[in-house]
C-alpha cells in the first residue's frame, strides 16, 4: 500500500533524493548522472526512486523549481506589493539562481531551466496581481504571463552582458515602465 504525499517518510525521502541530485549535479553535468548514481547517493533502491519520480528528467524538473521556489520565497512575495523593491527582489533572485545552475547543468537542458522559470514566476505575479485586483480576470493572467517572460527575457540579457552592472541596477531601469503598466491595470478595475 502506498503513503500519502503528505506522509513524513515520503517527505524526507523525497528530500533526500533531490538533495543527493543536486549534491551529484556538482560533481558531474547532469547529463553524466543516471539512477543508479543518485540511489547510490541517497542510499536508496530503484523501485524507492521511481516511487517518487518518473525518470531522471522529472527529478530535474522538480528538483529545479523546488530550488527555484525557494530562492524565490514565493510565499514572502505573494503578501508583497508588486513595487520596485518586490521587482528588484525577485529579479536577483532568478539570476542568483541561474548562476548557481550555469555550471551544474548542461547546455541542451536551458530550454527547461527557462521554462520552470517562466512557469513559477507566473504563477507568482498572478498571485500577487489578484491580491492586488481582490479578484481573478482574465487580463491579469496575461499580464502575469508578460511579466514572468519579460522578467526571464532580462534576466538572459543581463547574463549575456559583462555584468559591470549588478542585477539590481540593470532591472531598476525598466521598472519605471513596469510599475506604470501594472498601475494602469489596477486603475482600469
Amino acid at each position: 500500500m502506498k503513503e500519502s504525499k503528505t506522509d513524513p517518510r515520503v517527505i524526507r525521502t523525497r528530500k533526500l533524493i533531490m538533495d543527493s541530485f543536486i549534491e551529484l549535479s556538482g560533481k558531474k553535468e547532469f547529463k553524466d548522472i543516471t539512477v543508479k548514481d543518485i540511489t547510490t547517493e541517497a542510499m536508496i533502491n530503484r523501485a524507492t526512486f521511481y516511487y517518487h519520480f518518473e525518470d531522471i528528467y522529472d527529478l530535474l524538473e522538480k528538483a529545479l523549481s523546488e530550488v527555484l521556489l525557494i530562492n524565490l520565497d514565493s510565499k514572502l512575495y505573494e503578501k508583497s506589493e508588486l513595487i520596485e523593491e518586490t521587482f528588484v527582489n525577485i529579479f536577483e533572485a532568478i539570476t542568483n539562481f541561474q548562476i548557481s545552475l550555469s555550471n551544474r547543468c548542461h547546455r541542451g537542458y536551458e530550454d527547461t531551466i527557462a521554462r520552470i522559470i517562466r512557469e513559477q514566476l507566473e504563477v507568482l505575479f498572478y498571485k500577487m496581481l489578484v491580491k492586488e485586483n481582490k479578484e481573478e480576470r482574465k487580463e491579469l493572467k496575461i499580464t502575469a504571463i508578460m511579466l514572468s517572460w519579460g522578467m526571464y527575457g532580462a534576466s538572459v540579457e543581463w547574463r549575456r552582458t559583462d555584468k559591470t552592472v549588478g542585477a539590481d541596477e540593470f532591472i531598476k531601469e525598466a521598472i519605471p515602465f513596469i510599475t506604470n503598466g501594472v498601475q494602469f491595470l489596477n486603475r482600469k478595475t
